[in-house]
């Protein structure tokens, strides 16, 4: 990701957002969350490069400072609570993407935030269903929005969603997860046995 094109692209991605030029200069251009009108990313051309201001968690605002010289502290912002991005082609895109995301969940406290943190509650060798990750994540009316936050999660390494099935136990679509038996592997790999792309849950389900 180096343009401003594909940054707002993906910032408009997430539900209920829009585009602004607050600053009747069009080197500013902001996506905001409709309702509140704030803002969660900031994009602007300074130095010959695009630069994006994405509101970071104090957990890992240092760490993205520190794992890359082009994450920077705040440019016009708070910078205890804002890094800025320059799209310089050094940050994978993953690791830009995944710093949006977890600047509009700040910004919205979007449920995504507490699904994450619930999915990151399941015990290797055990699994959940959508239905107990959403009253993990506080709101068991919300199983399908479960679904939703995990086809987009943004740090797959510290957030296992391979250990989410129905609630019949069966696996997701195969696409989830980078193609044929992807999830199957990663729970076999955990210890859990898979049998005709289901797993059983008297045996491995996490129990609440």
């Amino acid at each position: 990701m180096t343009t401003r094109e594909e940054a707002l692209a993906y910032g408009l991605s997430f539900p209920n957002t829009y585009q602004e030029a607050p600053f009747h200069d069009s080197n500013w251009q902001l996506v905001r969350v409709k309702g509140s009108r704030k803002a969660f990313l900031w994009t602007y051309e300074r130095n010959g490069y695009i630069n994006l201001n994405v509101k970071a968690d104090p957990e890992w605002r240092d760490f993205w400072r520190s794992a890359y010289p082009s994450v920077t502290a705040g440019y016009h912002q708070n910078k205890e609570h804002w890094n800025t991005i320059i799209l310089d082609g050094t940050i994978p895109d993953k690791d830009i993407r995944r710093m949006i995301a977890e600047s509009y969940d700040l910004i919205t406290d979007s449920p995504s935030r507490r699904i994450y943190e619930a999915v990151k509650k399941i015990p290797k060798g055990q699994v959940a269903t959508y239905g107990q990750v959403a009253r993990l994540a506080g709101n068991p009316g919300m199983a399908r929005a479960v679904g939703n936050a995990l086809h987009r999660n943004p740090d797959p390494d510290t957030v296992p969603c391979y250990r989410v099935v129905n609630a019949k136990g069966e696996l997701s679509g195969e696409f989830a997860f980078g193609g044929p038996g992807a999830q199957a592997k990663l729970l076999e790999t955990d210890g859990i046995e898979v049998t005709n792309g289901r797993v059983d849950l008297k045996r491995y389900g996490m129990k609440l």
